[in-house]
């Protein structure tokens, strides 16, 4: 439902400029790919090179304007010139950005320099390691958890939880919980099995509301606006609140973030402190158009033309409620395969005219990407847009 109403905010986008959407996944009856104009499948399980290479060959075969990547960012970031040499926008932060934010150690470390309030964590590999971390940011008395320190951390998280089961845990609703005890174990049987252990992060479980903000910024990290929401069950609140959207503005404007960027927040001791951040769109992105803002075409106008269009004051202070809804599906989607990857010298032909209308690309790995093609031939600046455009949604 996400990537099907932000392909909404693109196609209903301000400018009246008309969109087209293309998608990539690795499933090849990904639902999201029923929501694009075109789907196709990508390989899996591929290196940064080849994925990258892909990547420009399929922006080249498509004649993509823009991609705007949800994932696998270390692999595109710092490639805008090849994309470029088929006629794409890349939609992407510094690599460095990239490469620092993909670690949460490293992101605490430069945010705590930056003076964006963190809160106290340790970064573990080992049982033994692990096992000193908890005795040691426990002594406070709060509750710890663990999770991989790498980008994507969310099944891999737990509350440790030493005490017994009792009858009402029983009754609650799930939460994922591990003691202390079976974590170093499974860190301890790991090594000894000779299996590469990633990177752990404990910190104090930080209970409460999560803050999420949505931050739209120009290249070089002067951020244009950022909106912030927070959950609570299945409503949304809109906040109101100076002060979180400064935290971000900080966080966004130290590390040079660029277009789409999102900054999460939650309270430890009745203060906001960095939980993570994102040199991408949120998956939640879409929950802002009800402030009246549309950041995803706001981000493609600031990449295609330098300049985000008019951005008014967002309506804040509401609740939304989030809902499922259902999707009739065909039997089986026939997608066609990868297409072969070209020689070097074969990415740098010019690519083949603009057919009309521009179409649109989404989903570069998740089906999440957004590209977008403009066709230039048929501009007299300043018209509202560079012609007509293809897009890749989120």
């Amino acid at each position: 439902m996400a990537t099907t109403q932000v392909m909404g905010m693109l196609r209903d986008n301000p400018d009246a400029v008309d969109v087209r959407i293309y998608g990539t996944n690795v499933l090849r009856d990904a639902p999201a790919l029923a929501a694009c104009d075109v789907g196709e499948s990508e390989p899996r399980y591929v290196g940064d090179d080849e994925y990258a290479a892909f990547a420009v060959e399929f922006c080249r075969r498509h004649a993509i304007d823009v991609l705007i990547p949800p994932r696998r960012l270390a692999a595109l970031a710092g490639r805008a010139e090849e994309f470029a040499a088929v006629g794409t926008r890349l939609m992407c932060s510094p690599p460095e950005a990239v490469d620092v934010l993909t670690s949460k150690g490293r992101t605490y470390e430069a945010a705590r320099a930056a003076g964006v309030p963190v809160p106290p964590w340790r970064v573990v590999s080992d049982a033994e390691g692990f096992r000193a971390a908890v005795g040691e940011l426990g002594e406070t008395g709060e509750r710890m958890c663990v999770k991989p320190a790498g980008e994507f951390s969310a099944f891999g998280f737990r509350i440790l939880e030493d005490r017994p089961l009792r009858l009402k845990d029983l009754l609650a609703a799930p939460v994922p919980l591990a003691s202390v005890a079976s974590v170093a174990g499974a860190l301890k049987r790991a090594a000894d099995e000779g299996e590469a252990v990633p990177e752990f992060l404990v910190m104090p479980y930080l209970d409460g509301p999560e803050v999420s903000v949505d931050c739209l910024s120009a290249p070089g990290g002067a951020m244009l606006t950022g909106i912030a929401r927070s959950k609570q069950g299945r409503y949304r609140l809109l906040l109101d609140d100076p002060a979180l959207v400064a935290i971000a503005r900080r966080l966004v404007g130290h590390f040079r973030l660029a277009y789409l960027s999102n900054v999460q927040l939650r309270y430890r001791r009745g203060r906001p402190v960095l939980l993570e951040a994102n040199p991408r769109a949120s998956a939640g992105i879409f929950q802002t158009a009800f402030t009246g803002v549309n950041l995803p075409w706001s981000a493609v106008r600031l990449l295609l033309r330098g300049d985000a269009g008019a951005l008014p004051a967002p309506r804040l202070g509401g609740r939304i409620a989030i809902t499922e809804s259902a999707t009739e599906m065909a039997a089986a989607i026939q997608l066609p395969e990868p297409a072969p990857l070209l020689e070097p010298a074969a990415l740098l032909e010019p690519p083949a005219p603009l057919p009309e209308p521009v179409r649109v690309l989404t989903g570069i790995d998740g089906a999440r990407s957004a590209a977008l093609r403009t066709a230039a031939r048929d501009v007299v600046p300043p018209a509202p847009l560079l012609g007509e455009t293809a897009t890749a949604a989120s």
